[in-house]
């Protein structure tokens, strides 16, 4: 199963973002987002992409739900997990 995973954009440097995923920071190619990222953004990353910015009245209930995969222990909690620290 392939996961996207939400971030916040804490850099940008042209087409490469630094962002923020839970305490973990990795570098995320911009080329394929559906609109344009600027720092404090929140994206959708898929395999190193952005593949969505995330609407700012949607932010809170992402995040939420993300949390929510993260704190529970099931299988797809820990795709999850491994999803972020990778």
């Amino acid at each position: 199963m392939c996961l996207g995973v939400v971030g916040k954009v804490i850099e940008v440097d042209g087409m490469v973002a630094l962002v923020d995923f839970w305490g973990v920071k990795k570098k995320v190619r911009l080329e394929t987002v559906d609109e344009p990222v600027k720092l404090g953004d929140y994206i959708l990353n898929h395999v190193g992409f952005a593949i969505k910015r995330i609407p700012d009245e949607e932010v809170r209930a992402t995040l939420a739900f993300y949390d929510e995969l993260i704190r529970a222990e099931d299988l797809m909690a820990r795709d999850v997990k491994a999803d972020i620290e990778t």
